[in-house]
């Protein structure tokens, strides 16, 4: 094994002598040699590892309404990192040459758990947040720094797709405080075609996240004109994060621009964010939020029983906090989902590169 080689779990041996992955739906077999689809989980001699353990393709400073997350201690900072891979294979996605990147020369900066922790702390940071391709591809690795930034009194944060078996869905989870799930469309058709992938795991994660976690959790869904942004598809999708999660639940819609392998669609219009806001909204969702496009309106904070403003937002700095020590509505008391200390923080739209050597 070379150094970033570490003993991987989630798999088994076949009667056929070929390894089985079961840290994904993908369950890919492998044999000697072989790697996953992700690409950063090998098969060597009878065990398999993961290829990026404390490698990382970059630190960065971030407030925490990029990744995106509103209701989980607005105003506050996180530090973001990820690896390479991917167990997902979107023509459309927005950081490929991470996430599919095939070549180790990607990940620039080697860290340990206890280096990412510490780092957090020395830049006031609080939280970590595990992003820019999937941390499930490297779920032995963000459990580890979860768990080393707990013990540090750090909060944690997975940006994910989803894509999990139930066997390893619980024990990634468990250290995360929050998470955003990426819920790329609500048809099968959009996730075979698009994606690779399949739409059930994708729900049966966020509704084990809703109903069987402690995690906080909030979707994002990117709208791609003519893919997964017609008015039928968006009303189903709220009325089933409405009847299966809970009205509450925030939803962020993010404007689509050409990359990877999607390059004959055009940029989301902001008019088509702003209908799908509303029709979300119609079908009874709180907390529906436009992203990547200017629209403080679609940025707002409202009471979802009396209608008070409680958080306003120009970009991702917060202009204006009313919600009481508890979290609550100063004016009904109606305690507002989410995660919330005695006030907003100050960090405001600044984005900082670290360079975790010097941590």
């Amino acid at each position: 094994m070379d150094d970033s080689s570490y003993p991987a779990r989630w798999w088994h041996l076949l009667d056929d002598g070929r390894l089985a992955c079961d840290l994904c739906p993908r369950h890919c077999h492998l044999h000697e040699g072989q790697r996953a689809a992700c690409f950063v989980r090998q098969r060597q001699g009878n065990e398999m590892v993961l290829t990026t353990y404390g490698r990382s393709s970059g630190f960065c400073i971030d407030p925490i309404e990029k990744k995106p997350l509103y209701h989980f201690y607005p105003g506050s900072s996180v530090l973001s990192f990820g690896t390479a891979g991917c167990n997902l294979a979107c023509k459309f996605c927005q950081n490929w040459d991470i996430s599919k990147s095939h070549s180790m020369d990607r990940l620039l900066d080697a860290a340990s758990p206890t280096a990412i922790a510490h780092a957090a702390l020395s830049c006031g940071a609080t939280s970590v947040a595990f992003t820019y391709n999937d941390p499930v591809v490297f779920a032995e690795y963000a459990i580890d720094t979860a768990r080393t930034c707990h013990a540090a009194g750090i909060h944690t944060v997975a940006v994910t797709a989803g894509y999990i078996s139930p066997g390893a869905r619980e024990e990634f989870f468990a250290p995360m405080d929050a998470a955003n799930v990426d819920l790329k469309a609500f048809t099968e058709d959009f996730y075979f075609r698009l994606t690779g992938g399949h739409l059930q795991p994708v729900l049966d994660t966020l509704l084990w996240l809703y109903h069987h976690s402690k995690t906080w959790l909030e979707i994002t869904t990117l709208l791609i004109p003519q893919a997964n942004d017609s008015a039928a598809e968006i009303e189903a999708l709220a009325r089933w994060i409405v009847h299966e999660l809970g009205p509450e639940v925030p939803l962020h819609l993010s404007a689509f621009h050409p990359d990877y392998r999607l390059m004959d669609r055009s940029p989301t219009p902001a008019s088509t964010l702003l209908h799908a806001r509303t029709i979300a909204r119609a079908q009874g969702l709180a907390h529906v939020y436009i992203g990547n496009v200017h629209d403080p309106e679609g940025a707002k904070t409202l009471c979802p029983h009396c209608g008070t403003l409680l958080i306003a937002r120009e970009g991702y700095a917060i202009l204006d906090y009313r919600l009481t020590a508890g979290g609550h509505c100063p004016i009904c008391q109606h305690p507002l989902a989410g995660r919330f200390g005695l006030g907003a923080g100050g960090f405001g739209n600044r984005r900082i590169p670290i360079h975790i050597g010097a941590y």
